[in-house]
C-alpha cells in the first residue's frame, strides 16, 4: 500500500513512520511536513510545505495513495481554541478534501483518549468535532484512533522528556489496557487499511487487538 503521513517530525508520527518503513506491505510513504523528519529510506519521500492549508484541491502530488495517516498535532497547554483548532480540525479536514482520489482513500485520524463533544476540556471537544466531520466525508473509509499512553520505538529521534517520564507508569497502564507501544499503534494503522475494523472509533484496547502482527 502507499501511504501519506503527516506528523513525522513529532513523537507519534515518527513512530508510525518507522513502522511503515519496516512493514513489507507498505510500498511507499509520502511524509508531508514543514521540515525534514530526520529519517532516510528508499520507501520514503518528503513533501515540505510551510502550511498544509495551501495545498490545492486535486494536487497531483497527493494522487494514487491508498491511505492518509494524520498524526500531526500540538499540545493544547496554554493555547486558546483559536490557536489549537487549525492543526487539530482545519488541516485534516482540508487535507481530506483536496485528495484527488478521496473516494478510493482511507483516512486514519490520530485523536486521543477522552475526546468528546460534551467534554469540559477544549482539546477534547475540538478533537471530537474533527472526528465526526472526517467520518462524514465521502472517503473510501475513515477511522479514528484514540490512544492513551504510548511507548516510543527504539531509535526514535523525537521523544520528549515527558514521554520518557510516562514510561514509569507504562507497565501498570498496559495491564489496564490504557497504553500501547508505538509499534503496535503503527501496525493498527496499517492493518485497518488492509482489512478494516468493526468500529470506526478505536480506544487503546481496540488498538491492542488490531495492532497484532499480521
Amino acid at each position: 500500500m502507499k501511504i501519506i503521513l503527516t506528523g513525522a517530525t513529532g513523537f507519534v508520527g515518527e513512530g508510525i513512520l518507522m513502522e511503515c518503513l519496516r512493514d513489507e506491505r507498505v510500498e511507499r510513504v509520502l511524509s508531508i511536513s514543514r521540515r525534514p523528519c530526520g529519517h532516510k529510506h528508499l520507501k520514503l519521500e518528503e513533501l515540505l510545505v510551510d502550511d498544509l492549508l495551501t495545498l490545492a484541491e486535486g494536487d497531483e502530488r497527493l494522487g494514487s495513495y491508498d491511505a492518509v495517516f494524520y498524526c500531526a498535532g500540538i499540545s493544547a497547554n496554554g493555547l486558546t481554541e483559536e490557536q489549537y483548532r487549525p492543526v487539530t480540525y482545519d488541516i485534516p479536514l482540508h487535507l481530506a478534501g483536496v485528495l484527488p482520489d478521496k473516494e478510493a482513500t482511507t483516512f486514519v485520524y490520530l485523536s486521543g483518549a477522552g475526546a468528546g463533544l460534551d467534554s469540559k476540556m477544549m482539546w477534547a471537544r475540538v478533537k471530537a468535532q474533527a472526528e465526526q466531520a472526517l467520518l462524514a466525508l465521502p472517503l473510501k473509509a475513515a477511522y479514528v484512533l484514540r490512544p492513551t499512553v504510548m511507548k516510543p520505538s527504539k531509535g526514535q529521534l523525537h521523544v520528549k522528556r515527558l514521554d520518557r517520564i510516562y514510561m514509569i507508569l507504562y507497565p501498570l497502564l498496559r495491564l489496564l489496557n490504557m497504553a500501547n507501544p508505538l509499534s503496535e499503534i503503527g501496525r493498527a494503522f496499517i492493518n485497518v487499511v488492509e482489512r478494516g475494523y468493526e468500529k470506526r472509533i478505536m480506544e487503546s484496547k481496540d488498538l491492542r487487538m488490531l495492532g497484532k502482527s499480521k
